[in-house]
């Protein structure tokens, strides 16, 4: 009787962004998951956006942070309240806790997964499910994972790529590390040390990579004038940069998404190799939007590469759909219904 009062909702809970789906309504929340604290006080102060802005600007008694780390908890307590603001944000007041399903990396041990549903729990949660966030992605992206046909998703978050082959909706053969969009920027960061000998923030790494990162040989080069603090005069120093360099720069995270993607098809059954052949790979999450970089995975692969529609929502778009069979779903890893 009371069914029609519970509120359902997917939380993609990434490392460097949180998206919330409610059910019936769609993506109703996007933020960074930072959350900055007043360390005197250990009270949360902002969360999401006007976290994120306090990067690299706060007083010392004040310390933006991010709690999730390569795709796991590092800081549980601070998790924990970040988590219970995206609820409650999104639920609003409600007469019954939510369900809640969220995201998660493939190859989660059984102490993080606990860790997950624990703090899901004590955020307001009801009842708790994870999605490994592949399985997630494909759905997003619209492809028939409980078909016997076998497809290959590759999601590129902030903290972590996984790259996963499935069929008959599971995993057959999965890889996660912990390289994606906050590799790219240290990598950059670190390039524009070496290189040119200043000093420049997070923030002013990501927008390098916003605006001019690319993986990928090209004629017409891309500039953009960055400014930093010079290491060895301590002057602020401009400099003029292209997107060519950023070939160099990001050449080492790239490298390893690049093996990790091999490994995985040196380990996938050759039936299913074939398939992959024959519809090609998708990539999701943030950092598939980086300029070149499918092209550069299909010339080292040789397998058709493509960008999902909406790489970045495709993990929660793919946890929301499953948003109304979770009544019959026992807690803990989802597997997927017959019907989807």
């Amino acid at each position: 009787m009371l069914e029609k009062f519970t509120r359902n909702i997917a939380i993609d809970f990434g490392t460097a962004s949180v998206l919330v789906y409610l059910d019936g309504q769609g993506i109703v929340l996007k933020e960074p998951s930072v959350v900055a604290i007043d360390v005197s006080t250990d009270r949360v102060v902002k969360v999401g956006q006007d976290a994120m802005e306090m990067l690299g600007r706060t007083p010392d008694h004040i310390e933006a942070l991010r709690p999730m780390k390569d795709g796991s908890i590092s800081q549980y307590e601070v998790t924990l309240q970040m988590l219970r603001y995206f609820i409650r944000r999104a639920c609003g007041k409600v007469w019954i806790p939510p369900r809640v399903l969220i995201c998660v990396p493939t190859g989660i041990t059984e102490v993080e997964m606990r860790a997950v549903m624990d703090a899901s729990r004590e955020a307001g949660a009801r009842h708790t499910y994870l999605i490994e966030e592949p399985k997630a992605a494909a759905l997003g992206a619209g492809i028939d994972i409980k078909s016997p046909v076998g497809s290959m998703v590759v999601n590129i978050g902030g903290g972590v790529s996984d790259i996963a082959v499935m069929s008959m909706g599971g995993v057959v053969v999965s890889d996660s590390i912990p390289v994606g969009g906050d590799k790219f920027d240290e990598a950059i960061l670190s390039y524009i040390r070496r290189r040119y000998n200043i000093l420049i923030g997070e923030r002013t790494a990501e927008d390098i990579k916003i605006r001019i990162g690319d993986v990928y040989e090209h004629k017409k080069p891309a500039y953009m004038r960055v400014t930093g603090r010079s290491l060895t005069e301590g002057t602020p120093k401009e400099v003029l940069i292209s997107s060519k360099e950023m070939i160099e720069a990001l050449y080492e995270p790239i490298t390893a998404i690049l093996d990790s993607i091999c490994f995985v098809i040196e380990q996938t059954p050759p039936e299913l190799v074939g398939d992959i052949l024959q519809k090609g790979m998708v990539l999701t999450g943030g950092g598939s939007m980086l300029r070149g970089l499918d092209r550069l995975i299909e010339r080292v692969t040789g397998i058709p590469t493509f960008v999902a529609r909406k790489p970045i929502s495709s993990t929660v778009l793919g946890a929301g759909s499953l948003l109304p069979y979770l009544k019959s779903m026992p807690e803990g890893m989802v597997t997927l219904p017959t019907r989807v």
